[in-house]
């Protein structure tokens, strides 16, 4: 079991993280934040599906689609597209031209500008450098499975869209590209224009 908690200090209890895996929290996110958005009190402002908190900046030409919540003091750049479900955690700075796909973000992280970010988990104070990907999908392969190597194991997530699962303070360099399946432990710091493919085509074998 890849316990998120050992990823990410302070994951939010209500998307139940004890008894599911990454992929699969990804998987019914957009129930858990159905869920969610009906606790959510007067602070926030609600329209079909969109909750944001009052102290939030979204600038001109944010596009906001489907159940997503973005809480106190974030800030959305402009022309920033997020396709829900998302859940963004306080102080989140999501800077013009983004792209946020099915996705948690969690405290005080931050992509700069023209990022990706699809079928992902973000922890707590995260940098993405401009032009960083979480990609979420083999667009190249013929076997679209995503696949994940924990402990020397290698788990089939049965899943074609998973992206990453990225720790606390962490750090993504400029153009950077995280492949789908991809585990990045607190701390880790990806070069500028690194490619991080944890599961190459050659070595996957199922154990």
């Amino acid at each position: 079991m890849i316990k998120i908690r050992n990823w990410i200090h302070n994951f939010p209890s209500w998307l139940g993280q004890e008894d599911k895996m990454p992929w699969e929290i990804i998987r019914d996110l957009e129930e858990l934040l159905k869920k969610r958005i009906k606790t959510l009190g007067k602070d926030y402002h609600i329209d079909n599906g969109v909750a944001v908190h009052k102290t939030a900046i979204v600038e001109q030409g944010v596009v906001l689609k489907g159940n997503i919540i973005i809480s106190e003091n974030c800030f959305i750049g402009a022309n920033a597209y997020l396709r829900g479900p998302i859940f963004l955690g306080s102080t989140v700075k999501i800077g013009p031209g983004c792209e946020i796909k099915q996705s948690v973000i969690l405290n005080d992280t931050a992509t700069a500008h023209f990022n990706y970010v699809g079928n992902s988990i973000i922890g707590s104070k995260v940098n993405f450098e401009a032009g960083s990907i979480c990609a979420n999908h083999f667009n190249e392969r013929e076997d679209k499975n995503i696949f994940v190597i924990f402990k020397d194991r290698l788990i089939d997530t049965k899943s074609k869209k998973f992206g990453s699962l990225v720790g606390d303070h962490c750090k993504i360099g400029a153009n950077a590209v995280l492949s789908p399946g991809t585990l990045l432990e607190k701390d880790s710091i990806v070069k500028r224009l690194e490619l991080v493919n944890q599961v190459n085509k050659k070595n996957r074998k199922k154990t």
